[in-house]
């Protein structure tokens, strides 16, 4: 039964990412569900997305949690780590023991400990030989994804990759530019809407994301436009 489950979400998931391809779409909404599910399916406890700007460099557009999403901003940071590292290189990496890669990445190792995550699993976001960031899995048990589970990280990073850049988009070069640049855009606006809906409700960023996106759903808004709205205090919620 549970397996049922499991193939159930994966079936759902893979359906929900097809359609954006031939609708109108959420592409932050989107990639949540992606990341959510992820954490669903997969042998892992946290997962986030990095989506790379016009001019290279990675931001966090999505994660599960704010452990996670901390850990991804101190690579950022640094400029260092194994989901930084699966960008650059294009290839997945895969560590099934983080406090073994002490040495190669000190600043990411301590950040990921610190929030309880012993396993990474980063799968770069690639297309047409472009790489457009990483989709980055994060576990409490030091362990290594199994044959199966790291092909459907893939399946699933593949077809996100495809949401995001659809062909329609790729006609025009700086169509695509414009979309992954408006959705690190909506990033911005959604921290600041968390901010501050936490200190409102006086609630962690975590629930004042689920908060947020509850609302966005309910009303078939936008988390940008909601978000938005928060911020400019036209919306409470």
């Amino acid at each position: 039964m549970i397996e049922l489950n499991r193939e159930k979400k994966i079936v759902a998931t893979f359906v929900t990412l097809a359609d954006s391809l031939v609708v109108g779409f959420d592409v932050v909404e989107l990639l949540q569900t992606l990341v959510d599910t992820c954490t669903e399916v997969l042998e892992v406890s946290a997962a986030g997305i990095m989506l790379a700007d016009d001019y290279g460099e990675l931001s966090v557009l999505v994660s599960t949690s704010e452990a996670g999403n901390l850990v991804e901003l101190i690579q950022l940071s640094t400029g260092s780590g194994p989901c930084v590292d699966s960008y650059r290189s294009g290839v997945v990496v895969s560590i099934p023991d983080v406090e073994s890669i002490q040495n190669d990445w000190p600043e990411f190792t301590s950040a990921a400990v610190a929030q309880g995550f012993h396993s990474v699993h980063a799968v770069p976001l690639r297309l047409r030989g472009a790489v457009i960031g990483t989709m980055n899995l994060f576990g409490h048990e030091s362990v290594a994804l199994n044959e199966e589970d790291a092909a459907l990280a893939q399946g699933l990073a593949d077809v996100a990759t495809i949401a995001i850049l659809q062909e329609r988009a790729l006609k025009e070069h700086s169509i695509a530019r414009e979309q992954l640049q408006g959705a690190l855009d909506s990033r911005v606006i959604i921290e600041q809407a968390k901010g501050v809906i936490s200190q409102l409700r006086d609630v962690d960023m975590d629930e004042a994301f689920t908060l947020l996106r509850q609302h966005a759903r309910s009303n078939h808004l936008q988390i940008r436009e909601v978000s938005e709205q928060v911020v400019s205090r036209t919306l409470t919620i």
